[in-house]
């Protein structure tokens, strides 16, 4: 009777210590401002929905703005297991080459068209791809970066006026390949860095959608925006296989679709706020132009050696981008 009441004593100890356990935390950081539709909707959507599905079990803090680091920090972080959650590019291309299909110059009919491919079956059969060859990552979705446009504090509103220019661009082959093939050239500069790198002149410009032209603020230190959308770039959210996969298949099902929703909710708010990004621009004193027809397959022809090279240099290139393409 003794023994009995000490076992159910325990019991009680353990029932009451899990009740009041600490929650687990998930940190997750990413390089953008809090108005950047990606950052806004995982404060909006991924942090409420997991602490609400999980009934406080899990606990996420937030870090904007490359608090965590910047995208190769984040990246290795998450990778070592030091960050259990990122939001970050493609800075893994070079390891993974298919990653360079997010930064495919004119690839889409439009931004609806790239929501679908990024929130549909491509997506996740990329994703467990991506998983095979990083074990200790899993990608959960993919959300909006922006349609890539180029700022200067040169005139930059036609192709012709790429000519001589230097630009920052991403370190990514496609992205320093466009601006040479453009007639630029091309400098790689962490984002953390380029406000400074525009303001004191060490480039005329760069290349990033008009919602990170307003959340880094760029539109103070430049003069011109030409809208060339060249590329619909994307940001995946990615979690520590380790820290995820000791997660409950319950809480593991509630982070996925809290990572899903995260990824629609920011497409469908970036495709909102797209007139709305352009008129503030405007009324902050930038030349905004939009590309002509004629200038869009200007550029497209010029940047043919580049895509060319790509099919050349990439089996998986030409299949993809035709799945891509086919997508209604």
């Amino acid at each position: 009777m003794k023994l009995k009441k000490i076992l159910m004593t325990c019991l009680a100890l353990a029932a009451a210590s899990s009740v009041f356990a600490a929650p687990v935390t998930i940190k997750v950081g990413d390089n953008w401002g809090n108005t950047h539709p990606m950052a806004a909707a995982l404060d909006t959507v991924f942090k409420p929905q997991i602490e609400k599905g999980t009934n406080g079990a899990i606990k996420v803090d937030i870090y904007h703005s490359g608090t965590l680091g910047n995208e190769a920090d984040l990246w290795n972080g998450v990778r070592n297991g030091t960050i259990e959650v990122a939001v970050i590019g493609s800075n893994m291309n070079q390891e993974y080459p298919t990653m360079l299909i997010t930064d495919w110059p004119f690839l889409y009919r439009d931004l609806n068209h790239a929501k679908k491919v990024w929130t549909g079956p491509i997506a996740d059969e990329l994703s467990a791809d991506f998983h095979k060859k990083f074990p200790a990552v899993h990608l959960l979705s993919w959300g909006p970066n922006s349609a890539r446009t180029f700022t200067s504090n040169k005139k930059l509103t036609s192709v012709a006026d790429f000519k001589g220019q230097k630009f920052r661009m991403p370190s990514n082959p496609i992205h320093v390949g466009i601006a040479k093939n453009l007639g630029a050239s091309a400098q790689v500069i962490p984002l953390g860095d380029l406000f400074s790198a525009l303001e004191t002149g060490v480039v005329d410009g760069q290349d990033n959608g008009m919602v990170t032209v307003i959340s880094e603020a760029f539109y103070e230190v430049q003069k011109y925006l030409y809208e060339t959308n060249h590329i619909i770039a994307t940001l995946e959210v990615i979690v520590s296989a380790p820290f995820f996969d000791k997660l409950s298949p319950e809480h593991q099902k509630v982070v996925r679709e809290a990572a899903k929703a995260t990824a629609v909710t920011a497409w469908d708010n970036y495709l909102a706020s797209v007139d709305k990004d352009r008129q503030f621009l405007k009324s902050k004193g930038v030349t905004v132009t939009s590309v002509t027809d004629a200038d869009r397959q200007k550029i497209i022809e010029m940047l043919k050696p580049l895509t060319d090279k790509l099919y050349a240099d990439h089996a998986w290139a030409k299949p993809l981008t035709d799945k891509i393409r086919a997508v209604q």
